[in-house]
Formats: C-alpha cells, sequence, structure tokens
C-alpha cells in the first residue's frame, strides 16, 4: 500500500530519511532534550543536519541548519548571503563587502570575511559558487564555538555553518547543501586554511 502524505506532500521526517539513505548516513531519532537529524560523512568530517528554534515574543521561528566542524590553521574567518533591502543597513554600521570578482555572484551576495586574498581564492572554485547560487537562501559562516550557554569548541576548531529560518523538506536543495558543504572543507584544505585531520567533535 502506498503511504500517504497528505495534500503537503511527503513530511519533512520522510524527506530528512530518504536523504539519509541516498547519503549513507545516520537518521537519528529524536531524543528527550534534541530533535531528530541527519548525521553524513565526507572524508573525516562530520556533517549535521537538524532544526532548531527561536521564540521572537509572541510567535516562534524554526530554522534549518547545517553544521561541520573542522582544524582551523589560521582563524580564516568569512560570512555569505544573498543580498536584500537590509544588506545597506548592515554596511552603514561597518560590515564590509568584499567583492571576489565576479559580476553576477558580487551583485547577488554580501561576502565578509577577514582574508581578502583567500576570500578570493575559494570564490574562484565554480563549484562552490554554483552551489551557492542556487540557494534561494543562505547564510553560511565559520563559526568559533557554540556561544556561552553551550560546550564550547576545543582550541582550533570551528564550524561551518548554514542556516535558513524555514524547514527545508527539498531533498534536491539538501543534496546541493550537503555537496557545498563537502566542496568547501575541501577547498579550506586545498587553500591551506583547514587540516584533514578529525576534529574529535560531537554534537551533543
Amino acid at each position: 500500500m502506498a503511504k500517504k502524505h497528505g495534500i503537503f506532500g511527503p513530511s519533512r521526517k520522510a524527506i530528512w530519511q530518504q536523504l539519509a539513505e541516498e547519503l549513507d548516513a545516520d537518521y537519528v531519532k529524536k531524543g528527550f532534550f534534541s530533535q531528530d537529524k541527519v548525521v553524513a560523512y565526507h572524508r573525516n568530517w562530520m556533517i549535521t543536519l537538524d532544526l532548531y528554534t527561536v521564540s521572537t515574543g509572541n510567535s516562534q521561528v524554526t530554522y534549518t541548519r547545517m553544521r561541520a566542524p573542522y582544524v582551523n590553521r589560521d582563524d580564516f574567518q568569512f560570512h555569505i548571503y544573498r543580498k536584500s533591502i537590509f544588506s545597506g543597513m548592515g554596511k552603514m554600521f561597518g560590515m564590509q563587502d568584499i567583492e571576489v570578482g565576479y559580476p553576477q555572484f558580487d551583485q547577488d551576495f554580501i561576502i565578509q570575511g577577514n582574508d581578502e586574498r583567500k576570500l578570493k581564492m575559494m570564490f574562484e572554485n565554480p563549484v562552490v559558487r554554483e552551489f551557492i547560487s542556487v540557494q534561494p537562501q543562505i547564510s553560511l559562516k565559520i563559526k568559533e564555538d557554540n556561544g556561552w550557554f553551550q560546550e564550547k569548541f576545543p582550541d582550533g576548531v570551528n564550524e561551518l555553518y548554514f542556516e535558513v529560518p524555514r524547514i527545508i523538506k527539498d531533498i534536491d536543495r539538501l543534496h546541493d547543501l550537503y555537496e557545498l558543504f563537502a566542496e568547501v572543507l575541501e577547498h579550506l584544505c586545498a587553500i591551506g586554511t583547514a587540516y584533514e585531520d578529525d576534529p574529535e567533535w560531537d554534537y551533543k
């Protein structure tokens, strides 16, 4: 008997379980204090897909995020996101928009970082630009730790971090995000800013 999915198509859980199967990844069921998640691997890197919810007054916003801890050799940092009507406001408060030399890409995105040369090297990679460009929403950055109220990363460990304020159920988009993470992590090694070593970090 065919499985019923209702008028809205397959559920998020069904899509994420399918993704886990196709990536030969682990689908980890929801625990008492945690959401269910997909845990995939690329070389020594663990790439985790999950959700988290933020309360904003009388409402809540659920975010889809993808994270991958890695060993950062030189504290290279960046943040890329699509331009919007609010981007100009950010610049007024000191946000630096680095142009990487590809007119359409520079027009569509805000790119910030602490090493302009390495940013340009990273976005010379056409695969990275393509996987970013197909994302209708994106905020991709390097984070140094999990914040004040969570365990901090070991010394030298950062995470590649993506998030958007909605639940992603498009399996092709999720595949693209996984491939983007794999490509960026590989490229960070190629330009000398990351190690291929296992960061020896697991999310609780």
